[in-house]
């Protein structure tokens, strides 16, 4: 009797103990979740859509300042200028870098997606290339010059072809204008629209005598805009670069975060360094 008293008490001793060590096991289990959830609310990861450079460069610029704000930003490359737009209205990434206002709005009005800007960062002048011609004299009859085949950047190509004395366009068209609007054109220049990725890659072709590109794509190309034949003004120029973001999230406190790193005196001074003109802050 009394030996199973004794062998009574240690198995329930022995089960006081397993429990215990269990609910042990289970704070310890707890308690180590509550951290790890504690430190992933400190950061808060945002996706940006940008082209290679200027976007991206810049974007990479402020990442160490935001981590100490508690953001990860992560940088989504794009190389078209279709994507950046139709990833963020899809809520694939939170904001994109890559445009201006005009394509902005006539991609709006196409696709009918409530996009907005935050603000301007900086302006990439378009400019006009060739690697046949040395000066604006020198294109022959006939010659062809390519320019982006989207809308908003086909009429601002345009109407640097006219400031450069190459075409006239209808009056009162200018940045809205089309290949149909051009009303003179002694030199009979043929007007060819191809993707605005694409254009510096046409400057080899023989058939191309000139093209007029964004300077985002004409560094990636290996072109430096002082040899621009013609280059846009900068001075009250619509074609800002922008930070662009869901309508539904234009007063996110973490996207307005982004937004004002891109517009510090440490970025201008980046900006200005980095690109020597070919890039300038519009801020």
């Amino acid at each position: 009797m009394f030996k199973s008293k004794r062998r009574l008490a240690i198995l329930v001793l022995g089960s006081l103990v397993s429990l215990s060590l269990l609910v042990t096991g289970c704070g310890s289990s707890a308690a180590n979740n509550t951290a790890s959830t504690g430190n992933a609310a400190k950061t808060t990861v945002i996706k940006v859509g940008a082209s290679p450079k200027p976007h991206a460069e810049i974007l990479e610029h402020i990442k160490p300042e935001l981590a100490k704000e508690g953001i990860d930003l992560q940088i989504k490359v794009y190389n078209d200028y279709v994507l950046p737009n139709t990833a963020l209205d899809a809520g694939e990434i939170d904001a994109n870098f890559f445009q201006h206002q005009p394509y902005l709005d006539t991609f709006i009005k196409e696709r009918g997606l409530k996009l907005v800007s935050l603000g301007q960062v900086h302006l990439e002048p378009m400019g006009l290339y060739s690697k046949k011609v040395t000066k604006l004299d020198d294109f022959k009859n006939g010659d062809t010059i390519a320019i982006p085949n989207d809308p908003s950047n086909g009429g601002r190509a345009l109407a640097l072809l006219e400031k450069a004395g190459l075409i006239k366009l209808k009056d009162g068209v200018g940045v809205k204008a089309t290949v149909q609007d051009i009303v003179t054109n002694d030199k009979q220049l043929k007007i060819t629209t191809i993707d605005a990725a694409q254009l510096p890659r046409v400057l080899t072709d023989p058939k191309t005598a000139g093209a007029v590109i964004n300077t985002n794509f004409a560094l990636e190309g290996g072109l430096n805009p002082k040899d621009a034949l013609t280059i846009e003004d900068g001075k009250n120029n619509p074609y800002a670069n922008i930070l662009v973001v869901k309508e539904s999230r234009k007063d996110d406190p973490n996207l307005q975060k982004l937004m004002k790193a891109l517009n510090t005196p440490d970025v201008k001074k980046f900006i200005e360094d980095n690109y020597k003109g070919s890039v300038v802050p519009a801020f």
